[in-house]
């Protein structure tokens, strides 16, 4: 035989022979169950902790650091004038932060009488075809977390709308005062009914960062209510009363009723 022949044929006998033994390793591969992983670790390719691979989209609660329950029926803004007290209902999806887009969001009827109830913890609206939750809380900090609060309730906190309800309570007519908030992301307020506050697009919460014309707190309850839309990563939002000094305001106590003194 040419020996230039000879050593073609005895290549490619090779080259077969590589090919059927790599076919016979990727079946034996494929039938093979999973390496175990070791205990309390996932699986290489699966997300730790039971989370879906989808962001923002616990599976499972985790209580919220930030957040706890009240335990009395009133309270006091803390020693800045934040408003430590609220009623959260669970998310709604929303997805833009737009001003336009924010406003024709809000001002849908996800559910009866939803710019005038004062829910009550434990509430429930349905919105579309989704039973949602009111849930009182008291934020350890000067700021309300969103996120810690959606996931404390085992939802996603993004491409979402949450509204809020508080009620201050007023032993005398306090006049000259501004609503002044912060938001993560976009967020519209109002007190007593009356639209006092939008602020719109991706941003950070800052103090102050929007600040109303000069109202009236009437003596009595006054009822502040938000709507906050978020549309990914962290959520939060913090308010308080400015005088006509640009101080906080305090002397008022805040409640979960109109009821409450």
């Amino acid at each position: 035989m040419n020996p230039f022949r000879h050593r073609y044929v005895s290549a490619l006998a090779v080259l077969v022979c590589s090919m059927i033994l790599a076919t016979a390793v990727s079946v034996v591969e494929a039938q093979a169950p999973p390496a175990q992983a070791p205990a309390g670790q996932a699986p290489e390719g699966q997300p730790q902790g039971g989370r879906s691979l989808m962001r923002g989209a616990p599976t499972t609660s985790i209580p919220a650091p930030t957040l706890k329950k009240p335990v009395t029926p009133i309270a006091a803004p803390d020693a800045d004038g934040f408003i430590p007290r609220w009623l959260l209902l669970e998310p709604i999806p929303a997805p833009a932060l737009t001003q336009n887009a924010v406003q024709q969001e809000v001002k849908k009827e996800y559910f009866p009488d939803q710019f005038t109830v004062i829910p009550r913890d434990g509430d429930k609206v349905t919105v579309g075809s989704k039973e949602l939750t009111w849930h009182a809380v008291e934020t350890k900090l000067y700021n309300v977390n969103l996120y810690h609060f959606a996931r404390e309730h085992g939802m996603s906190a993004e491409n979402v709308l949450f509204w809020a309800v508080t009620v201050v309570n007023c032993p005398k007519e306090m006049p000259n005062v501004r609503l002044a908030i912060g938001s993560n992301s976009a967020s519209v307020w109002w007190v007593n009914g009356e639209e006092l506050i939008g602020i719109y697009g991706d941003r950070q919460t800052i103090v102050d960062d929007g600040v109303s014309k000069r109202l009236t707190l009437k003596r009595g309850p006054n009822v502040v209510r938000a709507a906050i839309v978020n549309a990914g990563g962290a959520t939060d939002f913090c308010a308080r009363f400015l005088d006509e000094n640009g101080k906080p305001v305090k002397g008022y106590t805040v409640s979960l009723s109109d009821s409450a003194r």
